[in-house]
């Protein structure tokens, strides 16, 4: 399973959002805010805890987080250049 399609299945999972199945998820798409998957403030954090419990990536700089956490494709090439691999 590639980055892409798990961060989608664990977003979904994880932070039980409910009537979207990953699939429907595209990778350009907004994650907070009413244009995309409406997350808030406490997924931001649960994403977070995610990233490094799974990917073992971490995100301490909140200017970094908001740009990182833009769509699954940002999160996806963060965890590609930070992952340590």
């Amino acid at each position: 399973m590639d980055i892409k399609n798990k961060l989608k299945r664990l977003i979904v999972e994880e932070l039980n959002i409910e009537d979207v199945n990953p699939e429907q998820i595209e990778d350009e798409s907004p994650l907070f805010g009413e244009m995309g998957l409406g997350l808030d403030s406490l997924d931001a954090v649960e994403l977070v805890v995610l990233l490094q419990k799974h990917f073992g990536v971490e995100i301490k700089d909140m200017a970094k987080g908001r740009e990182v956490f833009r769509s699954i494709a940002t999160l996806a090439d963060y965890i590609n250049a930070n992952s340590p691999a």
